[in-house]
């Protein structure tokens, strides 16, 4: 139990990092400044706590291309599957636009989710699992841990909420207008693909670049109207949605394949 319980204030630490950073965004309004709160929380009580081998925090620009080019080139096969036959059409592409999202987004996505949660689950909460059982218990442990996050950080917000009169919010154990099975099901798909990346590699920045490659990818596509982002993707019917998880099992098996090989 006392290897369960150093696992799981990884989740914590990250719960209460978005917590917190829920809690000052609505003090600021400002996307940069509760990104920045994020990582600096989540830094500050992992760090003293494991040497950057031991969260895997090495070769860190080959590895990062390596989450990048892996998840990146599976939504473009996909996707782009789904586009020929029918269930994709895409909206008119402006470059501009496009480039200042993509900055943006990787600044806050960066900040907000991709390091700080890399480095409390697939880094803390993995690597102390993994020291005590073998590489399926580690990573369903983990990514169960994982789906604790949004109800822990919605406990966070709440209580920092009240304390500082920020505008009240209210329990949920997924963020507002998300379905909690088609939520759930996806993050757990998400979180396995996680960890086929940091073991693929053996460094932590390989999660790192598929975690934000998998937020840039959706968020200029599928969500790419709602957020402006100069480009985006009509879909015939909800269901092409499961092509999400489809090209997250497909970059997990090239993780899969890389890492037994390696």
């Amino acid at each position: 139990m006392r290897v369960w319980g150093r696992a799981a204030f990884g989740a914590f630490t990250m719960g209460i990092a978005l917590g917190c950073a829920g809690a000052v965004s609505d003090l600021v309004g400002n996307r940069y400044v509760p990104a920045a709160v994020c990582a600096l929380v989540a830094i500050l009580l992992i760090r003293p706590l494991r040497r950057r081998r031991e969260l895997g925090l090495v070769r860190g620009l080959r590895s990062f291309a390596t989450g990048v080019v892996v998840t990146g080139g599976s939504a473009v096969v996909v996707l782009g599957l789904g586009t020929l036959a029918g269930w994709i059409s895409w909206g008119r592409f402006h470059p501009g636009d496009v480039l200042v999202f993509l900055v943006t987004n990787a600044a806050v996505a960066i900040l907000l989710e991709a390091f700080p949660e890399e480095i409390c689950l697939r880094g803390h909460t993995w690597s102390v699992l993994r020291s005590r059982y073998r590489g399926a218990i580690a990573a369903f442990g983990t990514t169960f841990l994982f789906l604790l996050v949004p109800g822990i950080s919605s406990v966070v917000q709440l209580v920092l909420g009240r304390i500082v009169g920020a505008t009240p919010t209210s329990l949920s154990l997924a963020p507002a207008g998300e379905d909690p099975i088609a939520y759930f099901f996806l993050l757990t798909i998400f979180g396995l693909t996680l960890i086929a990346a940091r073991q693929a590699t053996g460094s932590l920045w390989t999660s790192i670049g598929t975690h934000l490659t998998f937020l840039t990818v959706n968020r200029l596509t599928i969500d790419g109207a709602a957020r402006d982002a100069g480009w985006s993707a009509d879909l015939v019917s909800p269901d092409v949605l499961l092509l999400v998880p489809l090209y997250l099992v497909l970059a997990a098996i090239v993780y899969r394949v890389r890492g037994t090989a390696r």
